[in-house]
């Protein structure tokens, strides 16, 4: 079994992971709406004074549920500033675990019994035909407007539970579509087919060759898609997510 998976399966197997306080509870959800963010974003955005956030932001690393580390781990840095550069917290697989009010275990059971019956043919209609309902409503893209587009993938994926910001690439030619959750993350560990057909999907909708560069099934911290702003030619494909191999080759 993958070691992700398995890690998963641990923490699933275990008692269910409790938050040290409200506090600490709202400055996970914080966390999880807004992305990585350092004490005094997140003392400035719930109204806590810097004392009381540093209080639970080392409850909550103690917990495990938080990190912190020199940057965020996506997107472009953060321009540096005089003196000792603010530390960034994120959350950890258990934090987003804790926070997940999902129906993961549902939706792997039901692909391993499509699995089952119908192949692997089966998972890939399934998975195509999840990915596109999810952006329906941003179809057909507005071409002149990518950055407006990927907006509204941002909004239509948080109102599912994706938790998705814009982060604009560097030069001003790319945006990075950011998914800080996966309500499905145990079932795409399994079924890669889920994140390949949404890529496909996001790259429909937005009408650009998207690539995904990270995902939170394969370990990584959020799930991170590159947007070209304008169109590549040549790039024909809507979409294309990178591959194990791939992943191993540029490691």
């Amino acid at each position: 079994m993958d070691p992700q998976v398995a890690a998963r399966a641990e923490l699933r197997n275990n008692d269910v992971v409790k938050f040290p306080g409200e506090s600490a509870e709202r400055l996970a959800h914080s966390l999880l709406d807004s992305g990585p963010s350092t004490a005094t974003e997140l003392a400035q955005r719930l109204g806590m004074t810097s004392a009381g956030i540093r209080r639970q932001l080392t409850a909550l690393q103690d917990a495990g549920l938080v990190l912190a580390g020199d940057r965020a781990p996506y997107g472009p840095a953060r321009t540096p500033r005089r003196g000792r550069p603010s530390q960034v917290f994120s959350l950890t697989a258990a934090g987003r675990a804790a926070l997940s009010q999902t129906y993961d275990d549902l939706a792997t059971e039901v692909l391993r019994f499509v699995q089952q019956t119908q192949g692997a043919a089966g998972v890939r209609a399934f998975a195509a035909q999840r990915a596109q309902k999810l952006v329906a409503d941003v179809l057909p893209p507005r071409s002149e407007d990518i950055t407006g587009t990927a907006e509204d993938l941002a909004n239509v994926l948080s109102a599912a539970g994706y938790a998705a910001s814009l982060e604009i690439g560097d030069h001003g030619v790319t945006v990075q579509l950011c998914q800080h959750n996966c309500p499905v993350v145990d079932a795409a560990a399994e079924f890669p087919e889920l994140c390949d057909a949404e890529t496909l999907a996001l790259g429909t909708a937005l009408g650009r060759h998207v690539t995904r560069l990270a995902t939170l099934a394969h370990g990584d911290g959020v799930c991170t898609t590159v947007i070209p702003i304008k169109a590549i030619p040549g790039k024909a494909i809507p979409g294309k997510a990178i591959s194990a191999n791939e992943r191993k080759a540029s490691a």
